[in-house]
């Protein structure tokens, strides 16, 4: 058992930033070149900082919880962060890191499949680690939640690409119109870990559309983005009641994957009729019970539905019910049940660690749509280190934390410990990563 004294010691001695290259360097040895190799747009007389430096400076923006891109260029403007920064990219002759303006100016004008080829780089990294594997569905499906999420709202009108909604003040009974920007979001599931492979923006192509974009025409870009880009991996779609229709059915088919969706009563009718008919003969009356149905007919297909009802926290009775095309038997029904409600890991570790705990996504660091777009897909990219650094980092696990505590610790290691040349012997040596 670790003593205070022992405690205080360890985080005396650690050294975060070291500890988050380590993570970086042995998932993704090759992402500092990725990043160098991003097709810069700007006029190469022009340029005083490569893209490697750009996007990492913004990478530990978002690693170390900075809210803002001005309080980024306060925080960084210091010698040692200068040349850690010029350690890590292998450049001598980095004398300051770049201001908040000229990031942006470079993230207007990049092209969103950039930073979208690296995230992909990152993802196929993962998907070769055998440590990874035990987290496949049924041992052979990685499970991929789909759902959709607002990034940021304005009074008025931002851009050709703004989803509009209108509503009406009930004091004065005025309609007013809000004009917001989403995206849906694919991301792998691996037990408490969910990884960013693929967004879609959710965007009307111009402000005359007869009928706006919604999730589930995104979802058939989505879709197709996904499968161009991960041609054979088994996967198994994991969705809300909105995904269990048949647009969704179909795409599953022609791409070849699984789906375990949350099904409401009133989603499919015809089929909500048949389970509950079937759920009525053969349910038990066990408060933890669980009821499968296989084969229930549905235009051209069958699909098989099954029920947990579980107790909550407050003693109350709550039903789960599931759509899918696996078939469901006694021995898997209680792991199938768990994977469809792993489908919750992206409000709770996606979504809402990203607005509310971490990097403050629905903050505008740039009005530019195009940016915008980008400083999203790098808190995806950023997120997916983050968390194998807090989730495989001995040291962290050791040292229990709050999220809060270990950006502060990461920030103030970058900004007060230079990186030295041993570091550098150590980070070129294997380590071993566990996530139990």
């Amino acid at each position: 058992m670790v003593t205070r004294k022992e405690k205080r010691n360890r985080e005396k001695e650690a050294n975060y930033f070291f500890e988050f290259l380590k993570i970086q360097k042995h998932f993704f040895k090759d992402l500092m070149n990725n990043l160098k190799k991003v097709a810069d747009h700007r006029h190469q007389s022009y340029i005083t900082y490569g893209p490697e430096v750009l996007l990492f400076t913004m990478m530990l923006k978002n690693m170390t919880g900075l809210k803002s891109m001005r309080n980024m260029s306060e925080r960084f403007n210091k010698e040692e962060c200068i040349k850690n920064v010029g350690k890590v990219l292998g450049l001598d002759s980095l004398e300051e890191l770049p201001h908040y303006d000229t990031i942006n100016d470079f993230l207007s004008g990049l092209d969103v499949n950039e930073l979208e080829k690296i995230r992909t780089y990152m993802i196929k990294e993962l998907l070769k680690k055998r440590s990874l594997e035990s987290y496949r569905i049924e041992g052979k499906y990685w499970g991929v939640i789909i759902d959709g999420t607002g990034l940021h709202t304005f009074h008025k009108k931002h851009c050709k690409h703004c989803l509009r909604r209108a509503y009406t003040n009930k004091e004065t009974g005025e309609t007013n119109v809000l004009y917001m920007h989403h995206v849906l979001e694919a991301k792998l599931v691996v037990g408490d870990m969910v990884f960013s492979i693929a967004s879609e923006f959710i965007e009307n192509e111009s402000e005359n559309v007869s009928k706006q974009d919604c999730e589930l025409k995104a979802f058939d870009r989505l879709a197709k983005k996904i499968k161009k880009i991960f041609k054979r991996l088994p996967i198994c779609i994991l969705g809300d009641s909105l995904y269990a229709c048949e647009t969704v059915f179909n795409l599953c088919r022609a791409h070849k994957w699984k789906y375990i969706c949350r099904f409401k009563e009133g989603r499919i009718k015809s089929i909500s009729t048949e389970f509950k008919a079937i759920k009525e003969l053969e349910q038990s009356k066990d408060q933890n019970s669980l009821v499968w149905v296989n084969d229930i007919a549905y235009k051209d297909r069958t699909v098989n539905l099954m029920e947990a009802t579980m107790k909550t926290e407050d003693g109350k009775s709550k039903e789960y019910v599931f759509i899918t095309d696996i078939k469901i038997t006694k021995k898997n029904v209680e792991r199938l049940i768990a994977a469809g409600r792993s489908r919750w890991k992206i409000e709770n570790q996606g979504f809402n660690e990203q607005k509310n705990n971490r990097y403050n996504i629905e903050h505008a660091n740039s009005q530019n749509y195009t940016a915008m777009k980008n400083h999203y897909l790098l808190v995806q990219i950023t997120d997916i280190i983050r968390q194998l650094f807090e989730k495989g980092s001995s040291i962290l696990k050791a040292l229990k934390k709050t999220a809060k505590e270990k950006s502060s610790n990461l920030l103030e290691s970058f900004r007060t410990r230079i990186l030295t040349d041993e570091d550098f012997t150590h980070l070129s040596k294997p380590i071993q990563v566990r996530f139990t």
